[in-house]
């Protein structure tokens, strides 16, 4: 089995605190269940349309990352990586806040910065964005756990901040400064409401990247994803002749081991 494709179950090695209640758990769980409760749906209005992900199935293409309170992990000309300033109230993150996500298995995930450039983690635990493919230092966990999230790098770190205001991977153990809060803007997905291929569900964009990592060969541990004029996928999916339309896509990148 290749290093691209091995997966490793992770768990959040939290502090513990005795003491604490938890009969109000299952109430929280029902109102998610039915959708976001009144408190989800203000919070959700004071980050400007930017609301919580509470799962792994939730992540969308486009994340931001919240490190404080109204701040958020900002990706700087020079390729490393800080805490940007506060947002008012009713105020989304900054472009150099927000990322572009690759899910590359059922656990892991890939960002890229607004430079383009695929973020990872260099020998130092600093966080980076400088790569122009994804390989295992460019492979990131999101963690989620007891209603915390982490995020945890290649060197199996949890990121932070350092003394110098870097982020950082350096903690193998989560605690209150390595807890963070994912975000997007994207339009919550919808529940199932047909047999459709679960390869089909998300944007035409996630349903691109879901077909490309079906098919396509990872000898060299790159995805690879036609970036020509997308347009025409849209007209395919209401033409009913998508999964034709992606597949002429991926012969043009001479990836797919099922293409001509």
């Amino acid at each position: 089995m290749s290093e691209y494709t091995y997966v490793k179950g992770t768990k959040l090695k939290l502090k513990s605190k005795s003491g604490k209640k938890k009969h109000k758990k299952k109430r929280r769980n029902e109102d998610n269940e039915d959708g976001p409760a009144e408190n989800q749906k203000q919070d959700t209005e004071s980050y400007g349309g930017w609301w919580k992900i509470h799962s792994f199935e939730e992540i969308p293409t486009t994340i931001a990352i919240e490190m404080g309170n109204r701040t958020f992990m900002y990706a700087l000309d020079n390729g490393l990586f800080t805490v940007g300033g506060p947002h008012k109230d009713q105020e989304g993150p900054s472009p150099e806040e927000i990322y572009t996500v690759m899910k590359i298995s059922d656990s892991k995930i890939a960002l890229k910065s607004g430079y383009n450039k695929f973020i990872g983690i260099n020998s130092q635990g600093l966080m980076t964005g400088k790569s122009d493919a994804i390989a295992i230092r460019e492979q990131w966990e999101p963690v989620f756990q007891e209603g915390k999230v982490a995020l945890q790098s290649a060197n199996d770190c949890f990121i932070s901040t350092n003394d110098d205001g870097d982020v950082v991977a350096e903690k193998r153990t989560a605690g209150d400064d390595e807890m963070i809060t994912l975000r997007t803007n994207r339009a919550r997905a919808k529940k199932r409401k047909s047999n459709a291929p679960e390869e089909d569900e998300g944007d035409l964009k996630d349903c691109e990247v879901n077909y490309v990592k079906k098919f396509q060969s990872f000898q060299d541990r790159r995805l690879r994803v036609n970036e020509g004029d997308s347009s025409k996928l849209d007209e395919a999916r209401q033409g009913g002749n998508l999964h034709e339309e992606l597949l002429d896509r991926r012969e043009k990148m001479k990836a797919d081991r099922y293409c001509k």
